[in-house]
C-alpha cells in the first residue's frame, strides 16, 4: 500500500511545480515523506527551490508595535480568514502585541500569562475569545528588537487594520543621524524584507540544519554531473556560498534596483545621512510560515459541522 495520498501528490506538485509522475515516484522513493521528496526532486533539478513561506497554510494576524527603540511582533493564528476580519479578534491581537511590549524576552507562555488590559491574563482572554468566536486561536510567536540610540520601523504588507495583516517586519537602525531620515531608509529595508525574505541577517547567523541540507542536495547535484571529485566539492562550495548570499539578508540584491547589496545600500544612506548607521537586526513575521495544513482538512471540518 501506497504510503502516501492523492493529497499529498498535489501538496508535492504545488510546492514544487513537478510533474504527476515525477511527484509519484518521488514520493514512492521517500516512502511518503514530502520534506524528503521535495529534496529527492530538487537534486534532480525537477523543482524549484521555494521557501517556505510562500506556502502560508494557516490563518490569522501579525500585529506590530513599537515604543521609543523597541519594537515587536506578535503571531496570533486562527482557524479561517473570516475570524482574521472579526473585530473582536483584531483587537485582541493589538492588545496582546501592545502587552509583549513590555515583556522582557519573547516566551510566549510568559506572554499569555502576562496581564491583559481588559482585566485577567492574556490566556483568559485567549480563551474567552475561543468560546465566544468558536473556532481554535492560538498566540503562535513574538520577537522584540532593540536600539540604544536610533530607530525601530515597522512595516505591515497587504494590512487589514493598521499594525496588523499579513506579513509584518521590524527594521532596527542603530545611528544618531537624524531620526525622519532614518525612518525612510527603515520602510525601504522594509518593504525589501517583506518581498525578498531572508532567513538571517548575516551568513553566519544562517541556519547550520539548513545549511547542511542544502549540502546534501548540492552535493547529491555535484555527484550526478559526472565531473571529478575535485570539481565537485567546489561545485558544492559555490552552491552554499550562493544560497547564504541569497538568504542572508546583508548580501541579498536591493529589491529596488536589482544591484546593490543590502549592506552598500546601508552605507550609502549613512553617507547621506552624515552618521554612521548599522542595521542591527529585524523581523519578517509572515502569517502561518512553516505551518502547513491541507485543504482536505479544512473541508472535513466544514462536512463534519454541517453533519453535525
Amino acid at each position: 500500500m501506497a504510503a502516501f495520498t492523492a493529497a499529498d501528490v498535489k501538496a508535492l506538485r504545488e510546492k514544487t511545480g513537478a510533474g504527476m509522475m515525477d511527484a509519484k515516484k518521488a514520493l514512492e522513493g521517500a516512502n511518503g515523506d514530502i520534506e524528503a521528496a521535495v529534496d529527492a526532486l530538487r537534486a534532480k533539478g525537477l523543482a524549484t527551490a521555494q521557501k517556505k513561506s510562500s506556502r502560508t497554510a494557516a490563518e490569522g494576524l501579525v500585529g506590530v508595535a513599537v515604543e521609543g527603540t523597541k519594537g515587536v511582533a506578535v503571531e496570533v493564528n486562527s482557524e479561517t480568514d473570516f475570524v482574521a476580519k472579526n473585530d473582536k479578534f483584531q483587537d485582541f491581537v493589538r492588545k496582546t502585541t501592545q502587552v509583549a511590549l513590555n515583556a522582557s524576552n519573547d516566551d510566549v507562555e510568559a506572554l499569555k500569562a502576562a496581564a491583559y488590559p481588559d482585566g485577567g491574563t492574556v490566556a483568559d482572554k485567549l480563551t474567552d475569545n475561543v468560546a465566544t468566536i468558536g473556532e481554535n486561536q492560538q498566540v503562535r510567536r513574538m520577537k522584540t528588537v532593540s536600539v540604544t540610540k536610533g530607530v525601530i520601523v515597522p512595516y505591515m504588507h497587504n494590512a487589514v487594520a493598521p499594525d496588523l495583516g499579513k506579513i509584518g517586519v521590524l527594521v532596527a537602525l542603530e545611528s544618531e543621524g537624524d531620526a525622519a531620515k532614518l525612518e525612510e531608509l527603515g520602510k525601504k529595508l522594509a518593504m525589501h524584507i517583506a518581498a525578498a525574505f531572508p532567513q538571517a541577517l548575516t551568513a553566519e547567523g544562517l541556519d547550520a540544519d539548513v545549511i547542511e541540507r542544502e549540502r546534501a542536495i548540492a552535493r547529491e547535484k555535484a555527484a550526478e554531473s559526472g565531473k571529478p571529485e575535485n570539481v565537485q566539492e567546489k561545485m558544492v562550495e559555490g552552491a552554499i556560498v550562493k544560497y547564504a548570499k541569497e538568504n542572508a539578508l546583508l548580501s541579498q540584491v536591493f529589491v529596488m534596483d536589482n544591484k546593490t547589496p543590502i549592506a552598500q545600500v546601508v552605507e550609502q544612506a549613512a553617507k547621506d545621512i552624515g552618521a554612521k548607521v548599522e542595521l542591527v537586526d529585524y523581523v519578517r513575521f509572515q502569517l502561518g510560515e512553516g505551518i502547513e495544513k491541507e485543504e482536505s482538512d479544512f473541508a472535513a471540518e466544514v462536512a463534519a459541522a454541517v453533519a453535525g
